[in-house]
């Protein structure tokens, strides 16, 4: 398999299991699905997630920062909904559950990934979060073995948006980071700074 998926700190995971065992938790408005379940679930798939920061052009580079962990949670043999956990004060927490067209999406990007298999790539999937888009995409980092916390996207990782994506912008269609950040730093720019970019 070309995907070498990080270990989730330890605490990130106890967090989740304990969430899935809390009535309370798994009974939250945002997750019928989890309410309705029989049988046993699973935390699977730890991906961690990385929000993209100054996207739009200028003199500073954008930065990526990690916000959390999210665990695909597994009924069976499907994913019903994810679980999200953040760093607070005193290590990594449980944040919420939740269902919806990101955890059938994420799922397909990443077995669309497994298919690079043909090719012998290797990569390690992340999640990159892009908020003034509202776009999430499946980070395919180049380097299997590196910090699954630290770095920002080589220009040759791949990125591909998950469903929904912004307009103009094709779900599941990998991109090169280099390819796709002017794409979004063009949406993004205000069109004054474009015009002047542009002179």
């Amino acid at each position: 398999m070309p995907l070498h998926v990080p270990p989730a700190p330890a605490p990130a995971l106890r967090s989740v299991l304990a969430a899935l065992g809390s009535p309370t938790a798994v009974r939250d408005d945002h997750t019928p699905a989890l309410r309705t379940l029989q049988g046993p679930v699973t935390a699977e798939l730890p991906l961690p997630v990385h929000v993209l920061d100054r996207v739009i052009a200028g003199d500073r580079p954008p930065r990526t920062r990690l916000a959390g962990w999210r665990f695909l949670i597994r009924s069976g043999d499907r994913f019903v909904a994810a679980a999200d956990t953040r760093l607070t004060p005193d290590g990594w927490a449980f944040s919420h559950f939740f269902e919806g067209p990101y955890v059938a999406a994420t799922e397909r990007a990443l077995r669309q990934a497994e298919s690079l298999s043909a090719l012998g790539v290797s990569y390690q999937p992340r999640l990159l979060s892009v908020p003034e888009l509202y776009m999430l995409t499946l980070w395919l980092h180049g380097a299997p073995g590196a910090d699954p916390a630290a770095g920002l996207p080589d220009a040759a990782d791949l990125l591909v948006p998950l469903a929904p994506a912004p307009p103009g912008i094709a779900a599941y269609r990998p991109h090169p980071f280099a390819e796709l950040l002017p794409v979004m730093t063009h949406r993004l720019t205000p069109p004054a700074l474009a015009g002047e970019a542009a002179a």
